[in-house]
């Protein structure tokens, strides 16, 4: 979750796209270059351990954009493919 969210702060669709399952990818991803990433608060994990095959992640991230400050919560569901973590969804 903490690499999802440096790529999102860096601008790296590429590592965003190869982290994100495959039946729930996007084709292409355009991030927005005026949102400015600031901070990531992990509020709650669920499994995700290293005999755990699915893990859930629930945060809140904090952004500006435009001189607006606004945050994004969201718990994501990750499943171990190929012994990679990889984002599912948000539930």
């Amino acid at each position: 979750m903490r690499s999802r969210y440096a790529a999102f702060a860096v601008g790296e669709p590429d590592y965003l796209l190869t982290t994100w399952h495959p039946l729930t990818r996007p084709e292409v991803l355009e991030l927005d270059a005026d949102v400015r990433w600031l901070r990531l608060e992990i509020e709650r994990t669920a499994q995700g351990g290293p005999f755990d095959t699915e893990g859930v992640v629930e945060f809140t991230a904090h952004s500006r954009s435009g001189g607006v400050s606004s945050q994004q919560h969201e718990i994501s569901r990750f499943v171990r493919l190929n012994r990679r973590w990889v984002y599912r969804d948000a539930v």
